[in-house]
């Protein structure tokens, strides 16, 4: 399965401490490339270093029942029909451009995923199939964050399926982990010559507790071993670090204080330089908090709730260009994209900067605009693609 060649993982490992729960702490500079030594024999011309490069983040993946009987539905209609064949293809093309155009694209992984032929379930306990990985990948995602407060819900072994598909799918990921060492290994991607670390942290698991023996399987919030986990991958060699964060109020638009409180502590640390934010199920704001971006809550990529809310269809792509200025890199244009999960049938979901417009998408559009730009994102240059 294709992905982008300027979006691999650097797979760097140095020697490292847990911090809190998994918080990696590797040797300083384990991730640096070698310099290029001169040679007599003629060699190409070296690239120039990139100046730029975007970044698309969406929202929650979140795999109900009534997704898995469409992708079933669409793999027989191509032809490809069977007991356990599911096709997630059609329902995701609507974001294929958007996503497949990206330097760099992450998705947030909100339910873990079975072995093949596996029991496939929704709420409370989600299990998707494993076929949801690779057609996440065929859209252009490179990786995934996967700590979110459904991560344990099948227990370890839900974990160690989730990312062996991932894996086999050609994505990354972080945020969940299958062992120490894997827990204690920055994720840093090459994005076109550019080390860009992604961390990903959950304010919790649903009750769940992690296992005594096993406290690295997935990230619960807590700001200083998120700080720390940055603060490694800008030491591996990141030079632009991204944080996920599963956190806010369910169906509530806007952030709460602990979302606000937690966001300026981010906001103050070198080593972070942008916040993307989940769980809510609907749009929240995205606004600058101190010099750093923050997208409270990017609502659902995909989802179809037992009860839908209108709201919780609509979901935003968050797409950030960085730039390099004097030496460093720092967010030179900020927009979103909002999307729409249309409830058909057939299920997909579109993108609302490019559908043709129905009065159902017109409301979505005109609903999503006012809320992300509700706590005054436009006037440090939030935009949105056509308006």
């Amino acid at each position: 399965m294709s992905r982008r060649a300027g979006a691999t993982v650097l797979g760097v490992l140095g020697t490292a401490a847990l911090v809190a729960a998994c918080s990696p702490s590797p040797e300083p500079g384990s991730g640096e490339a070698q310099a290029h030594t001169g040679s007599a024999e003629p060699t190409a011309a070296t690239p120039a270093a990139p100046q730029s490069f975007s970044v698309v983040a969406t929202g929650d993946v979140l795999i109900h029942p009534e997704l898995t009987d469409q992708a079933a539905s669409d793999a027989e209609a191509a032809g490809n029909g069977g007991p356990d064949e599911f096709d997630y293809g059609p329902l995701l093309a609507g974001v294929k451009p958007l996503v497949s155009e990206a330097d760099l694209a992450l998705c947030h992984l909100e339910v873990p995923l079975a072995r093949d032929g596996g029991t496939y379930a929704g709420y409370p306990q989600f299990i998707a199939p494993p076929e949801l990985a690779g057609d996440l990948a065929e859209v252009g995602y490179d990786g995934c964050s996967t700590a979110s407060n459904h991560t344990l819900d099948h227990g370890a072994e839900g974990v160690v399926s989730t990312l062996d598909a991932l894996d086999e799918a050609g994505i990354e990921h972080t945020g969940s982990a299958r062992d120490q060492e894997e827990a204690a290994t920055p994720l840093v991607y090459d994005v076109g010559g550019v080390a860009v670390g992604h961390v990903s942290y959950t304010f919790g698991f649903n009750g769940f507790e992690l296992p005594s023996d096993k406290p690295w399987l997935s990230n619960p919030l807590d700001a200083d071993a998120l700080v720390a986990e940055a603060e490694a991958a800008k030491e591996a060699g990141a030079e632009v670090v991204i944080v996920s964060v599963h956190w806010g109020q369910e169906y509530v638009h806007e952030p709460t204080a602990d979302q606000q409180a937690l966001a300026e502590r981010l906001a103050t640390e070198e080593a972070i330089d942008l916040v993307i934010g989940h769980h809510a199920h609907v749009v929240q704001p995205i606004e600058k908090v101190g010099d750093t971006w923050v997208a409270w809550g990017l609502g659902n990529s995909i989802a179809r709730h037992a009860e839908p809310k209108g709201v919780s269809e609509e979901g935003i792509a968050a797409r950030f260009t960085f730039v390099r200025e004097d030496g460093g890199w720092s967010v030179g244009k900020a927009e979103y994209v909002p999307t729409l999960v249309e409830l058909g049938p057939p299920i997909r979901l579109v993108d609302l900067t490019t559908a043709e417009p129905t009065e159902r998408r017109r409301q979505a559009l005109e609903r999503t605009d006012e809320i992300v730009l509700s706590r005054g994102g436009a006037e440090d240059g939030l935009t949105r693609p056509g308006n």
